[in-house]
């Protein structure tokens, strides 16, 4: 939550100090990033901690290998970065790839630190690591941007928080690798992990498809609405999901022979995330124009279609990520790749079609791919944990249809209030208020948790 406050922040200071360009300009480099630190960190990372004994020959080996392939893969895109560019038409492109391809083996050093968290459920260590990187990151981004470096200010900013955040976990986390490399252990791990590797290049190649088609077919600057639109959900929603998920899946590990108590945090998983996140994105939903207004200037006003596709698309994750855990807990990360390649094949079908009529129609048709890839995700535990589809729905639909009356009851404000910040401030009070309420009448299961539990830390 302090990560997201900060970068929610920062965001809004660089989104008024750029120009939808520069982040349609960076938003192709990440895409680059992003697959390759799946190359890093999909595989032996997750075979680390859902090994039933991982030792330091286990850990020390997994380092040394993905220091050496961060450092390849960095080479490589180093060499393709001027046709890159020239592919986009555009030149500051070359150089900025170059740059910020040196969180690579960075991030791959990281990715070794973050399972060891995730192994030992040292989560107190994330804080550290994260809000710090997030801050100082932060800062340098809005000074470099001050400062008019354009699209360096972003590059900076990627750079410093993961290189911070790496700096941090080697000052509070004591481990450090040992000078051991073992072929065996790796083949073993491997085994494991190259199934959920590839599952990792076909989400994440996919879901940066978008990007890459809209940068190549439309303008730089569709490319920044559109990915500004997705950023804000995205951030809520990545980051409520990834704590969760960061402590459900070594959980699960645990318990991988118990598959009662595996569908059990399952279920809870699904139940708490979707309370919390979907009057989250209902709330934005509703407030997204006066806020984009307010806090991004006019300029940035076309991306406010973008973010409510994106609130929806997103309101679905728990659903995804909760029973994809549960199946890599369990060692099916055969299962999971099956699903991925079931699901890309469909996403891309209809990606397809859609490319003829325009940035809107290919970004809302993320809306059906999501709910079609909910259907298969749920799927196999519906047989493996007898988790069936109706109890699945009967998890998720209470918050679903209490933030669809909350947007009932809202949308009429910005009709009433002319004011901007006024009327962000009644739509959210008055928001909080109606769901707490119809919780508390509907005698809502989760809320009821929520509430003990903070009961029992107080």
């Amino acid at each position: 939550m302090s990560s997201q406050l900060v970068t929610f922040v920062v965001s809004i200071v660089l989104a008024r100090l750029l120009s939808p360009n520069d982040y349609g300009a960076i938003a192709l480099i990440t895409v680059f990033i992003t697959i390759s630190n799946v190359l890093i960190t999909s595989g032996f990372s997750t075979a680390l901690i859902q090994k039933k004994e991982a030792d330091q020959t286990d850990f020390s080996s997994v380092f040394f290998f993905n220091l050496l392939f961060g450092c390849l893969i960095y080479v490589i895109l180093f060499f393709c970065a001027p046709a890159i560019a020239s592919f986009y038409g555009m030149p500051v492109l070359c150089n900025a790839l170059r740059v910020l391809a040196i969180v690579i083996p960075i991030m791959a050093v990281n990715s070794v630190q973050q399972a060891y968290v995730s192994r030992k459920m040292l989560f107190k260590k994330f804080f550290y690591s994260t809000f710090s990187g997030t801050l100082f990151s932060g800062i340098v981004g809005i000074i470099m941007a001050y400062l008019g470096f354009g699209i360096w200010a972003l590059v900076a900013q990627y750079i410093v928080n993961n290189l911070v955040n790496m700096i941090v976990l080697f000052i509070v986390l004591g481990w450090r690798p040992s000078l051991a490399f073992s072929f065996k252990r790796m083949v073993e791990l491997f085994s494991y992990g190259w199934k959920l590797l590839c599952s990792g290049l076909l989400d994440t190649g996919y879901s940066q498809l978008r990007n890459l088609l809209i940068g190549k077919l439309y303008t730089s600057a569709d490319l920044g609405f559109y990915n500004r639109g997705q950023q804000y959900p995205q951030l809520i929603v990545t980051n409520i999901n990834a704590t969760i998920n960061s402590v459900l899946f070594p959980v699960l590990s645990r318990k991988q022979d118990d598959y009662q108590q595996i569908k059990y945090y399952t279920r809870r998983a699904i139940q708490i995330s979707s309370y919390i996140m979907w009057p989250m994105m209902a709330g934005l939903a509703v407030c997204a124009e006066p806020m984009v207004r307010l806090m991004l200037t006019e300029k940035w006003l076309p991306c406010v279609p973008y973010l409510w596709i994106a609130c929806f698309t997103y309101g679905i994750w728990p659903v995804h990520t909760a029973n994809l855990e549960a199946l890599k807990a369990i060692g099916r990360s055969d299962l999971f790749l099956k699903l991925e390649i079931m699901k890309k094949v469909i996403g891309l079908a209809v990606l397809v079609i859609t490319i003829p009529y325009g940035v809107m129609v290919m970004a809302s048709s993320a809306i059906l791919t999501s709910i079609i890839s909910a259907f298969i995700n749920a799927y196999p535990n519906t047989t493996l944990l007898g988790y069936s589809y109706t109890e699945q729905l009967s998890d998720m639909l209470p918050p679903m249809l209490i933030s669809g009356g909350m947007i009932l009851l809202l949308t009429p404000f910005k009709w009433w209030i002319t004011n901007d910040i006024l009327l962000i401030v009644v739509q959210v009070v008055v928001g909080v208020l109606y769901y707490l309420l119809v919780s508390v009448l509907t005698k809502s299961s989760s809320f009821s948790f929520l509430m003990s539990t903070l009961k029992k830390k107080k």
